[in-house]
C-alpha cells in the first residue's frame, strides 16, 4: 500500500534537497547546454573547405578552365604545385589534404569522345573521412564542369551525369541535425543514470536511511519518492536541451511536443531505473558514481548508433547493441526531429524502452530491503 501523505512528504524532501545540491543542479541545468554545444559544433562530420594540391602539366585552355572551376569551388582552397613531387610533399606535411594531377595530354584525351579525360585524384588515407571528401568534392567539381563545358558548346550533357541529386529529411545535409539528436540521449543517459546513482548511497554515507527504514515508509514509497523528483528533473533537462537545439542550434524539429515527452518519459525510466540499482547496490557514491558511467554513458555513446553505424559492426556486437536501451531512444529522437511521427519507427522503440524501464524498475524494486543488512 501507498500512503499519498507519507509519499508527498518524502518527494518534498527529496525536492528540497535537490534544490539545496549545487552539484545536482549543476548536473542538471548547466552540464546538459554545455555538453549539448560540445556535440553539435566540436563534433562535425562536415568538411567545408578541403585544402587541395593541384599540378598543371597541361596549360591549354580546357585544363586552364578546369583549374579555374576548381579554384571557384567553394568547397575547395586549391593550392598550385609545380610538380606531382611537390604536391606529394605538401600533402606529407599536412598543408593538404590531396591534389589533383591534370596530365599533359589532358586536352587531346578530351576532344576523344570514347575516352574519359584523365584526372590522377590523391588523397590522404590516414584520414578516410577527409578522403572521401577530396574524392567526392573533385568529382563533382568534374561532374559540374563537364556539363558546363557542354552547355557552352551546345552539346548534349555526358551520360550519367545528368542526375537529380535529393536528400530527404536533411536537404541540407549538415551533420549537426543528425547528431544532436543523438547527443541528447548521451545528456539523458549521464542525467538519469549519474543523479539517481548517488541517492541511495547518499543516504547510506550520510546516515539518514537508518531514520528512513525505521520509519513507516514502505519500499514502494521509498522507491517512488527516489524517482518522481529526479524524472521530473529529467524532463526538465530533456525540454531544456530541445529548446536550445532548436532555437539556438536551428536543428529542425518536425515531431509531436506529446510523442517526445511520451519517449522521453519512457527512456527517463530506464535510466532512473539503471542508476537506482546500481545506487541500490553498491551504497557508495564514489563507486555508483564510477559504475553508472561505465554501465550507462559508455554503451550509450559506442553501441547506441550515435557515432558509430551499428549495420557496419560485427555480428555479435550488433547482438549486443540489441540490448542498449540509448539505441532505441537515438533512433525515435533522430526520427522526431528529422522525419516526425514516423509510427512504425517510433513504436518498437516505445516497447523496447518501456520494457527496459520495467525490468530496471523492478529489480531495483527486489533489491531494496527494510533492513540495514
Amino acid at each position: 500500500m501507498v500512503s499519498w501523505r507519507r509519499l508527498r512528504a518524502l518527494c518534498r524532501k527529496e525536492t528540497w534537497q535537490i534544490l539545496r545540491d549545487p552539484s545536482s543542479n549543476l548536473i542538471a541545468f548547466v552540464l546538459p547546454v554545455i555538453m549539448l554545444f560540445i556535440f553539435g559544433y566540436g563534433i562535425n562530420l562536415d568538411s567545408s573547405a578541403v585544402r587541395l594540391g593541384l599540378v598543371l602539366e597541361d596549360h591549354g585552355p580546357e585544363a586552364v578552365h578546369f583549374a579555374e572551376s576548381l579554384t571557384r569551388s567553394p568547397y575547395l582552397r586549391v593550392r598550385p604545385a609545380a610538380t606531382q613531387a611537390d604536391a606529394a610533399a605538401d600533402l606529407t606535411a599536412g598543408r593538404t589534404r590531396g591534389f589533383v594531377v591534370v596530365p599533359g595530354d589532358f586536352g587531346e584525351r578530351l576532344q576523344r569522345p570514347t575516352d574519359e579525360a584523365p584526372l590522377l585524384v590523391v588523397s590522404d588515407g590516414a584520414e578516410p573521412n577527409t578522403a572521401n571528401f577530396v574524392q567526392a568534392y573533385v568529382s563533382g567539381a568534374w561532374g559540374g564542369w563537364q556539363l558546363q563545358r557542354a552547355a557552352e558548346r551546345g552539346e548534349p550533357p555526358p551520360a550519367g551525369l545528368n542526375l537529380d541529386a535529393r536528400f530527404w529529411y536533411n536537404p541540407s545535409a549538415t551533420s549537426r541535425n543528425y547528431l544532436v539528436p543523438g547527443a541528447i540521449t548521451i545528456i539523458m543517459t549521464v542525467i538519469g543514470a549519474l543523479l539517481t546513482s548517488l541517492v541511495v548511497a547518499r543516504e547510506w554515507e550520510r546516515g539518514t536511511m537508518e531514520a528512513l527504514l525505521a520509519s513507516p515508509v514502505t519500499r514502494a514509497e521509498l522507491l517512488l519518492s527516489k524517482v518522481l523528483p529526479y524524472y521530473a528533473l529529467g524532463i526538465v533537462s530533456l525540454f531544456l536541451c530541445v529548446g536550445v537545439a532548436v532555437v539556438v542550434m536551428r536543428v529542425p524539429f518536425r515531431g509531436s511536443w506529446w510523442v517526445l515527452w511520451g519517449i522521453g518519459s519512457l527512456f527517463l525510466a530506464s535510466s532512473l531505473g539503471l542508476g537506482l540499482l546500481i545506487s541500490t547496490t553498491l551504497r557508495n557514491q564514489f563507486n555508483a558514481a564510477q559504475a553508472a558511467l561505465n554501465a550507462a554513458f559508455l554503451p550509450a555513446l559506442m553501441l547506441s548508433g550515435f557515432l558509430y553505424e551499428i549495420r557496419s559492426m560485427p555480428p555479435v556486437i550488433r547482438a549486443v547493441t540489441m540490448l542498449v536501451p540509448a539505441r532505441y531512444f537515438v533512433t525515435a529522437m533522430q526520427t522526431v526531429f528529422q522525419a516526425g511521427d514516423v509510427w512504425p519507427v517510433l513504436i518498437p522503440s516505445a516497447l523496447f524502452l518501456g520494457a527496459a524501464g520495467v525490468f530496471f524498475l523492478g529489480l531495483t524494486a527486489r533489491k531494496t530491503r527494510r533492513r540495514l543488512e
